[in-house]
């Protein structure tokens, strides 16, 4: 089943807690939480603390994507605020293999990120070693941006490589998703799908996380 996943990058932050419940009502079972550190791209977001106090506010699991240099150094602290799931940076990650195995021990998912200009051929080898494989699809930062058009064909890519490994790690795909491309990115083969500005900037995130998830359906049954 594919999986929405709201991005609290673009939710009021003083009324998190309400939207974090309207995404739930609306059938969201995961959130994702951008880490930035202000040199591996050039924006601040939230540290362990945020995501300790985004814990106890939630029962949904907590997709945490670190967006920083040295991810080794921090993964144990995300995973013991709460992370369900930790995804690091393959451009930031200088051994790869014990990093995501840290990940593990520590008690949560280990995934595997790609910035729009780094092939999926990168993975060849390295895709063994992840749970999930998140694919950026806008150049990280900022939220808001346009879906970047060559990012599917690296979906299809990512997909036709899973099937080769005989692997069932979910592909995630980051930026840009809204109504207008969602079945398309399904269609491509994502499984879980975060999206912002277009649950969290529209009149009803719950509505919007609801209409969200019955496009991704239809999307799903046509690419079985």
């Amino acid at each position: 089943m594919v999986e929405i996943i709201p991005s609290i990058l673009s939710a009021d932050f003083a009324r998190l807690a309400e939207e974090i419940a309207a995404v739930e009502r609306g059938g969201a079972s995961m959130l994702h939480l951008d880490v930035m550190d202000g040199h591996f791209v050039p924006n601040l977001t939230m540290g362990p603390p945020v995501v300790e106090s985004i814990r106890r506010a939630t029962r949904l699991r907590l997709d945490v994507h670190l967006m920083i240099e040295n991810p080794e150094r921090y993964v144990e602290a995300f995973v013991g605020a709460g992370a369900d799931a930790v995804s690091i940076h393959y451009e930031a990650c200088r051994h790869l293999e014990t990093t995501l195995d840290k990940i593990r021990k520590a008690g949560a998912l280990a995934g595997v990120v790609l910035n729009p200009s780094t092939p999926v051929a990168a993975l060849e080898d390295a895709i063994v070693m992840a749970d999930y494989v998140l694919l950026m699809s806008v150049n990280p930062g900022f939220g808001g941006q346009k879906l970047i058009p060559y990012a599917l064909e690296k979906v299809r890519k990512l997909d036709t490589l899973r099937k080769e490994k005989h692997l069932a790690l979910p592909i995630e795909i980051d930026g840009g998703v809204n109504r207008e491309n969602l079945a398309e990115v399904v269609r491509a083969g994502c499984d879980w799908i975060v999206t912002g500005s277009a649950v969290f900037h529209s009149p009803s995130a719950e509505v919007a996380v609801r209409e969200f998830r019955e496009i991704a359906a239809g999307a799903t049954a046509v690419r079985c």
